[in-house]
Parts: C-alpha cells; sequence; structure tokens
C-alpha cells in the first residue's frame, strides 16, 4: 500500500542505492588531487551487494528459475548473503548460504537473523575440493527442494546490477570529473560493471582493482589471506580483466591499518576489503595532478568484523599489533641466527620424515603445513610431537612410512609476536611450545621454558608477578 504525499518508500528494497559520497581530507592530507568515497554502507544491508542480490533475484524470477517459497543456496562471505537475505525476507523465499571459517562470527549471526541456515566450511582448501564453499554450495542446490543458485561469480546481473545504478551515480555525483576509480574485486561485478559504464562516459578514466596478496587478480596464487570479501582464488565469469587498468596488491597489515585510520580519522567506520581500497586509492593518488579525482568504493561497514579487525585481543594474537611491556618480540630477539627459520612439516611427508626433521633442529614439537614459506595462518592444519608419534608407533607397528597428516594432532597454539609475555605464558599453560605470528602469518616457534625464562629475566614482569 502506497502512502501518498508522504516521503516514504514502500518497500526497504526501494532504499537500495543512492549512496552518498564524501571526501576522505584527513588520510588523503598533503596528496595532490581529492580522494572521495563512495559509502555502500548506507544501502539497507550495508554493503554494496544489496544492489546485485536484487537485481539477480528479479533475473531468476522473470526466467521462471526461482518458485514461489524456493529456497536461494549461495556461497558467501556475508554481504551478498544479506542482501538476498533481505529480498527474501520481502518475497517470501528461504535461504541456505555458505560461509568458509575465516569469516567473522557476526557475519554467520547476522545471516541466521534474517532466518538463514548458514554452512561453515574450511577456507584452506582448493575450490574444486567437495569440502570447499563452492562445492558444498553446489551440492546443496542438487539437494535441497526448489532450490535456487544466483551464482554471483557467474551471473551477469552481478555486474548489471552496477553499471545500472552504481556506476551512474558516481559519474552524476562527480559531475563526470571523476579520472579514477578504484575498487576491490571479489566476484568481479562491482569494478566490471562501474568499470563499463565510467569508460563508456570517459574512456579515458582509469579502473583500479584493489587487491589482497595471494589473490589471483593481483597475481597470485590463490593461497589464503585474511581480509574478508575481497580477492580471489580462481577467475569468476563476472570479471572482466578487459575493463581494469591495472592492479594493486595490499597486504592484510596495511588493509587493516588503513581500516583503523579511516574509522578514526574520517569517523567511518570501514571493513578490512574497504581498508584495502582505500590503500590502494591514496597510491594512486600520490602519482597524480590536481585536476584528478580518485573515487574509491567502500564496500561495506566495519560493524561486521567487530570481533576481528577492531578486536585488540584478536589483533595481537595475529600479530598485527603490539600490546605494551615486555612482548613475545623481545624473546625472539634474542634468539641465535640459525633458529630463527620456522621449521614445518608437509602433511603428505611419513612419519619418519617427520621424525628426522625434528631431530635434525632439536624440536619435540612441529607444525603440519601446506604450501611453502611464507605461509598463511590458514594453511596449518595440525601438529606432531614426539611423544604422540611414540605412543601411536606402540599401539600400531608400521606407522614410520604412514603420512603425516593421518597421524597429526590439533594445531600449536598460536601467539602474536606483539603480544605480552604473561597472555603467551597463559597460552602455553597446555602446550610446551606454540606458534608465532607476526602480520597474520605463521613466523616461528617458540618454547614455553623460552617464554618463562623472559618473564623471569624482566624485573618488569617479575614485580607484576
Amino acid at each position: 500500500m502506497q502512502i501518498p504525499d508522504l516521503d516514504v518508500a514502500e518497500s526497504v528494497l526501494d532504499l537500495i542505492g543512492n549512496t552518498p559520497m564524501v571526501q576522505l581530507p584527513r588520510v588523503g592530507a598533503g596528496l595532490p588531487c581529492p580522494v572521495v568515497a563512495k559509502l555502500e554502507t548506507t544501502n539497507p544491508g550495508g554493503s554494496s551487494k544489496d544492489r546485485p542480490a536484487v537485481t539477480m533475484i528479479d533475473e531468476a524470477e522473470k526466467a521462471g528459475l526461482l518458485k514461489p517459497g524456493g529456497t536461494i543456496v549461495e556461497p558467501t562471505s556475508g554481504n551478498t548473503g544479506v542482501g538476498l537475505a533481505i529480498v527474501a525476507a520481502q518475497r517470501g523465499y528461504k535461504c541456505v548460504f555458505v560461509m568458509t571459517d575465516k569469516v567473522s562470527s557476526e557475519k554467520v549471526s547476522l545471516l541466521e537473523a534474517y532466518g538463514a541456515q548458514v554452512v561453515v566450511c574450511p577456507v584452506s582448501v582448493a575450490p574444486d575440493d567437495p569440502r570447499s564453499y563452492y562445492s558444498t554450495a553446489e551440492r546443496l542446490v542438487n539437494e535441497v527442494p526448489d532450490a535456487y543458485r544466483p551464482d554471483q561469480y557467474h551471473n551477469q546481473a552481478n555486474p548489471q546490477a552496477h553499471y545500472e545504478s552504481t556506476g551512474p551515480e558516481i559519474w552524476q555525483q562527480t559531475r563526470g570529473r571523476v579520472t579514477h576509480f578504484v575498487a576491490g574485486a571479489g566476484t568481479g561485478g562491482t569494478i566490471t560493471g562501474v568499470g563499463r559504464f565510467l569508460k563508456e562516459q570517459n574512456p579515458t578514466v582509469q579502473i583500479i582493482a584493489a587487491d589482497p596478496t595471494n589473490s589471483v587478480f593481483s597475481g597470485g596464487d590463490g593461497r589464503p589471506y585474511l581480509v574478508e570479501g575481497v580477492g580471489e582464488d580462481f577467475w569468476p565469469d563476472t570479471y572482466d580483466p578487459e575493463v581494469v587498468d591495472s592492479t594493486i596488491a595490499i597486504s592484510d597489515a596495511d588493509s587493516f591499518a588503513m581500516a583503523h585510520r579511516v574509522t578514526k580519522e574520517e569517523g567511518i567506520l570501514i571493513g578490512g576489503s574497504g581498508g584495502t581500497a582505500v590503500a590502494a586509492a591514496l597510491r594512486v593518488a600520490e602519482g597524480l595532478t590536481a585536476d584528478d579525482l580518485v573515487v574509491v568504493l567502500i564496500p561495506d561497514s566495519g560493524r561486521g568484523y567487530l570481533s576481528k579487525v577492531f578486536d585488540k585481543k584478536w589483533m595481537s594474537a595475529m600479530g598485527f599489533t603490539h600490546q605494551g611491556g615486555a612482548t613475545v618480540a623481545d624473546v625472539i630477539s634474542g634468539k641465535p641466527d640459525d633458529k630463527m627459520k620456522l621449521t614445518y612439516v608437509n602433511p603428505q611427508a611419513t612419519v619418519r620424515e617427520a621424525i628426522e626433521i625434528m631431530q635434525a633442529h632439536n624440536l619435540s614439537h612441529i607444525p603440519v603445513a601446506k604450501g611453502e614459506m611464507p605461509l598463511a595462518a590458514a594453511e596449518v592444519i595440525g601438529s606432531v610431537s614426539e611423544d604422540s608419534l611414540r605412543e601411536k608407533s606402540l599401539e600400531a607397528h608400521g606407522i614410520l612410512e604412514r603420512a603425516v597428516e593421518e597421524l597429526m594432532d590439533q594445531p600449536l597454539p598460536i601467539i602474536g609476536v606483539g603480544e605480552a609475555l604473561d597472555v603467551a605464558a597463559h597460552k602455553m599453560e597446555q602446550s610446551p611450545v606454540a606458534l608465532v605470528l607476526a602480520a597474520g602469518k605463521p613466523h616461528i616457534l617458540l618454547t614455553r621454558v623460552e617464554v618463562l625464562q623472559s618473564i623471569s629475566a624482566d624485573p618488569r614482569e617479575a614485580r607484576a608477578k
């Protein structure tokens, strides 16, 4: 029912789009040209994904692919799921969303608040692995009656939504003065759709993708990284590389640091992927002139990352920040040079090889990890110890030639390089060895004895104790 003579939307879906733009004068201070942010945070679902969510469901309904009372099944980092859940609430659909285990807990809770079912899958597996969130979503869409998968990675309605709305808004809001557009690429829908529109208006507009280190868009191999909702480990059909003029890789550390800067200096609460985009935009602006105008798209709010990016304990535990007083870094600095390299074993290695590695390095415990250095935290999948292997060898003969992954224990506890020594000691109460993270990556092994010796030797810690 429409209410005449009142400026009131008929549906929450009518509030999607027409998001504001704001200059970033503080983080952009000293740059030769302005940097302005397109705040997609003001969409009803809090992100840019509201736009393609509506468009994809509209197109599915027109094509008869989604039946009344049907179920929407989609792999998502959270934001697309929220957009789809909003549409589903308005139109009477059920939702099942598949997410990786790296997403923040509040994202899972948010989707469940909308009435969705959430299935969590490991992030450290290949896209074609049956356990991956892509494979799991495909399985569910075949199992759930009247299921429809929008498939945001291949559905051309995704970039179409941004071509028809986000791009024109930016062109109108900047009066056609935009010279550079910077955005993250996940599905690629945003940067492809906006980029196509802007280049149709002015072919000289530069389109720059802000990409996490390790993502395929910037030449990485898709190995895990910590920033959420941006980058990929495969090439989506919704990403058009011909539209993108250049790609800038941004580390997890720089992404999170920039998210904190924008929040504290500009009063705009943004997430890690927003930090990625702003960090890239500032790099772009450094080489420009006063006649240029950089537009950076902020895809979502920091409210979905309060348990991670904006949690002091998490940032410290992952090795991004340093606490006051004596820290784990102080212990590491006293280690001899030959002990500064991380020792680990591949899951496909034999138990015999693991024992040989431990003996060669005089270690009682080592992590089990996929890949090569520098490792990602998600690639550490377990651990082995001398005591555990000895016990298992007594229980069953012939284990020496078995793969480590068949007999490994839980991963070692993790401590951040900047964590206080008393915190580290507490985390290691049940383990004689811990894995130290620096900037979110496995860095070195540290023993409980080393930590306790440093506490005893530090007068500040002794007094606190």
